[in-house]
Parts: C-alpha cells; structure tokens; sequence
C-alpha cells in the first residue's frame, strides 16, 4: 500500500480490518467488505474530503491523488473480474519497451461478457484472451499479441511504426513472431499493420542486437561499445565484435556471421585472440533461450580479461565488408 493509504487505515476501524495486505492502495469493494467495513464505512471514506476515492465501480483507491500508472492498471484488472489480460502499450511497457504510456487501459475479457467499463478503459472482448504473462502481479498478453493489438488500433503512420519495430529493436520479440500473431487473429485494422510488417529490415539480426543490449543491460558490467572494429596500432582491421569492453580489451560475438561453421568467422577469432583480445562467442539460440548463464559468462570473461594486460588494439565503429 501507498503511504498515504497507509496513513488513511491507521485509526482502529481500519488496522483492526485487515486492509494491511493489500498491495499497490487498490482494494475492490467486496474485498473491503470481506476485510470487516461495512458499505457505510466504505461510502464515508471516499466522500469529497474523505482519505479514500473511487476509481470505477466497486474499485476504491485506498488514498489521496492522482493513481499513478500501475494503480489505474490494478484498479482496471480488479473492476472487471477474472479471465482478462492488460494488452496493448501498458502490456508492451510491462515487458520492456520503451514506448510512452497511452491515455486509456487497454484490456482484453471474454466475447461474451457484458460490463461498463470506467472511462479510463478501453475493452476489447476477444474469443482468444490469451494465457497471461504476470508482471508485478498484473496479467499481461504476451508481447506479439500486445504489439498487434495496439498497432491495429493506431492510425498515426509513425506511433504505427514505433509499435512494432520498438519490441524487435529491444529484443522482446521477432518480426516472424509478429507476422504469425497478425495472421492467427482478427484480421480487422490488419492491412497498414502487414504493410509496417513487410518494412521490418534486419528482422533477426536486429532482434540479436536487441536481446544483447538487454542481457548487457541486466549484466553487472560497464556497458559495452557496439559493433566495434579492433585494429592493431598501425590502423590495420584485425576483426570485428558486435561487442566491445575497452577497458578490459573484451570483445563479444553473436551475430551469425561469426557461426563456428564459418571460416570467415573462424579467422576473425583466430587473429583477435592472437593479438590478445578476449573473446566471448554466444550462439544466437543461446542468447535467446539461456540469458542469465550468458550473463554469469560475460562477467567471467570480463574479471579473467581484467586480470590480462590490456591488448595492444584500437577500435573503431565497424565498417560493413570489413
């Protein structure tokens, strides 16, 4: 609960209540009365000038204010009951992306079910509310089926586009996952979607390069330059890393053009590990399926290449070819 929500229940009615549990200062009403406060309780509290507000209908805010963000989620997912999942752009920033958050609450229940919602939800009834992602307690639709959502209702041709090209340039999702969700469901509002779709460039590298910022991100590590070109110090290009720890001569590949399999990769390693580069390779289903042990090797390598005399290279910004 809130401070203020805590300062609201701290007379006998309320601390004797049980209210105490209830998490983020939003409590329904059939939760208060099940805690011991009576409906008059109730009504008193969230009159003008009394410590609590409602928020819709039978959802009480336990405090004083404007709800922040994850308040009008929790007030959205207790008004409208069991089965449903946030989607959209609060379900997109739940999982990472870096968007702005949107005027209402987007949320999916069941075709079937009739209910009013209050103004700050918009509801979307679905035969398809898809199995939840919990994040901080709040069910969310898996990111490809958010990013669709929101993006069939945009008609704004850059939000559009910044829907779905932000969770593949953060790594939440791959423009091949994208194209099967817009395929499996409503195909109203689909076509300017398959349209940005067919844009999307660099699908899988891109989405690499998006998984690796974000285990990077997560590593307890400085951050790293991107796609680096390492040189000797006469200039001349030894090899390139999609990664680079300058301080400790570290470099990191997981791009598919440095698969084992490859000779020119297999070059590249060879002539950065002979001019003392540490070398971490991860292949791509690794950093996809496997990211904290990715972490805990990228921290190893950094403490052994820290340890190492710094390597006798400079770096520059990789030039494609090279």
């Amino acid at each position: 609960m809130t401070s203020s929500a805590l300062a609201a229940c701290s007379d006998t009615t309320c601390a004797g209540s049980g209210l105490l549990h209830l998490r983020h200062g939003i409590a329904t009403v059939a939760q208060l009365k099940a805690s011991g406060m009576s409906i008059k309780t109730i009504a008193s509290r969230c009159r003008p000038g009394g410590p609590w507000r409602r928020l819709s209908l039978g959802v009480v805010l336990l405090g004083l204010g404007e709800p922040t963000r994850h308040q009008l989620l929790s007030a959205a997912v207790a008004g409208l009951g069991r089965n449903v999942a946030i989607t959209g752009i609060d379900a997109l920033r739940a999982q990472g992306a870096s968007l702005p958050p949107p005027r209402t609450v987007h949320i999916l229940i069941p075709a079937g079910r009739r209910i009013r919602p209050p103004e700050f939800v918009l509801v979307e009834r679905t035969a398809r509310v898809p199995d939840p992602v919990f994040v901080e307690e709040l069910p969310c639709a898996p990111v490809t089926r958010a990013a669709i959502d929101a993006a069939r209702r945009e008609h704004d041709p850059e939000r559009l586009r910044d829907l779905l090209t932000v969770p593949v340039y953060e790594g939440l999702c791959t423009p091949r996952q994208l194209h099967a969700e817009l395929a499996s469901g409503n195909q109203r509002g689909s076509s300017a979607v398959r349209a940005e779709l067919r844009k999307l460039t660099g699908g899988w590298d891109t989405f690499l390069l998006g998984v690796a910022r974000r285990v990077s991100a997560e590593a307890p590590l400085p951050p790293p330059q991107w796609d680096v070109t390492v040189r000797d110090r006469r200039g001349k290009p030894i090899g390139t890393v999609d990664a680079w720890w300058d301080e400790a001569g570290l470099g990191w590949q997981f791009s598919p053009r440095y698969e084992e399999n490859s000779g020119q990769g297999r070059m590249v390693r060879l002539a950065l590990t002979a001019a003392g580069v540490v070398l971490v390779r991860t292949p791509a289903d690794r950093l996809y399926h496997d990211r904290q042990e990715v972490i805990r090797e990228l921290v190893r390598a950094f403490r052994h290449a820290a340890l190492c005399p710094r390597p006798k290279v400079e770096t520059t910004r990789a030039v494609p070819g090279h």
